[in-house]
């Protein structure tokens, strides 16, 4: 099990932007190993309990809230991640739990059994949570991202773009999604995350961008579109 206990910020920013900002980036830190030429994809599958309380608590802006997700990299992957992130004052706690691929499936299936089978203690709080408030899977969220890191106070800045999603299939693995885009294709989602503080070169560099700060999450975001799309 994985831990990471750190401040987040979020914001709006064009594609163009976005892009200028990677180039500055890249020059003042590493770039993430699995970048590439157009960065890498992240599909997740959000869950929820039935009347929708993760995702009202984070509308309403409670100060104590939580999502828990299955996420992949790649729909061959033979593992997936099931992660827990709680919002804390300031800061935000993740943790995660490498799952094996044919377990991870019986989650989307709502079958939470499974989690029984793994030693970690987290494992065992997510089956009771879950189980409990009747969890079910509510969206999948994918898009593409370019991932850049500082080693002090474990800096890492991100910019996803592409983003879509579907509440028709919850199958992650699946090769034939049918997507609805989040966003339009001229906008990306900049996340800021440290502990402690920012550097202020980085500081300085992710200030002069064109953007506009956030206060919601790409889930969401991708419900609030899927409900839309409902009326």
């Amino acid at each position: 099990m994985n831990e990471v206990l750190r401040q987040e910020k979020k914001y709006l920013m064009t594609v163009i932007d976005g892009k200028k900002l990677c180039g500055r980036l890249g020059s003042i830190m590493m770039e993430d190993q699995h970048n590439g030429d157009i960065g890498y994809r992240i599909r997740s599958l959000y869950f929820d309990t039935l009347n929708d309380s993760d995702y009202m608590d984070k509308i309403d802006g409670m100060e104590l809230r939580r999502k828990i997700r299955l996420r992949i990299y790649d729909t061959n992957a033979d593992f997936a991640m099931l992660e827990m992130k709680q919002k804390e004052g300031v800061y935000q706690k993740k943790r995660s739990l490498l799952m094996k691929k044919e377990d991870a499936k019986r989650l989307i299936r709502c079958d939470y059994s499974p989690l029984l089978h793994y030693s970690e203690p987290f494992a065992a709080e997510c089956y009771g949570l879950m189980s409990r408030m009747c969890y079910r899977p509510k969206a999948v969220v994918e898009y593409r991202r370019r991932a850049y890191i500082a080693r002090e106070n474990n800096i890492r800045i991100t910019l996803d773009s592409n983003i879509v999603a579907t509440e028709a299939c919850f199958d992650i693995f699946s090769s034939q999604l049918l997507q609805y885009p989040v966003l339009d294709p001229f906008h990306a989602v900049l996340e800021v995350k440290y502990n402690g503080f920012l550097l202020s070169y980085i500081k300085d560099l992710v200030s002069a961008a064109n953007r506009s700060e956030l206060s919601v999450s790409k889930y969401c975001m991708s419900r609030s579109v899927g409900l839309h799309n409902q009326t």
